[in-house]
């Protein structure tokens, strides 16, 4: 199993919704109001300077349909509102009970 992490910026969630839809992915944890900096999207701090602000997903997976998430996230990634900020991370998950 895989668990993949997922930041990205609320204005491409309904766009990462259908991403998770059209690969039949119900079971996700979310957080909202992340705040962070990276070097595409630029802060993302929930200020009134810097006042965009992230969600995160952490969906765990079999191996396979893991590679198939970050795919679709390399692809979303890759259009114009993508540049907003998106990053998806892929480690091995041991267990989960």
């Amino acid at each position: 199993m895989k668990m993949v992490l997922i930041s990205y910026y609320l204005g491409i969630e309904e766009e990462l919704t259908e991403a998770l839809s059209s690969l039949g992915i119900e079971g996700y944890t979310k957080w909202e109001r992340v705040l962070g900096r990276g070097k595409a999207g630029g802060p993302h701090l929930g200020t009134h300077v810097w006042p965009k602000a992230n969600s995160l997903l952490a969906v765990a997976l079999e191996d396979a349909q893991a590679f198939l998430l970050m795919k679709k996230v390399q692809e979303l990634k890759a259009t114009p509102l993508g540049k907003e900020g998106i990053k998806a991370f892929l480690w091995p998950l041991e267990e989960m009970v």
